[in-house]
């Protein structure tokens, strides 16, 4: 019995501890990256946030080259 109890104990704070780190990302994403992880989550989750990200920055890169314009870090940054 005091095994379980140790072990629910680690697993409640390691859950705590993760729900900082989510909240903290969460907190970063600008409007570009939560529109294309709304529309990942609907097509199924396939991509991972890191992938995401890197896809928005190329999206942004080729819109600054193509028109000369930079983007309010608002949208993306």
């Amino acid at each position: 019995m005091d095994a379980l109890k140790k072990f629910a104990s680690s697993n409640s704070s390691q859950g705590s501890a993760n729900t900082g780190n989510t909240q903290q990302s969460a907190e970063k994403k600008d409007y570009g990256d939560k529109i294309s992880s709304f529309i990942n989550k609907k097509e199924g989750g396939k991509l991972s946030d890191q992938q995401l990200e890197t896809g928005t920055d190329k999206a942004r890169e080729m819109y600054e080259k193509a028109t000369g314009n930079k983007v309010d870090p608002k949208f993306s940054n």
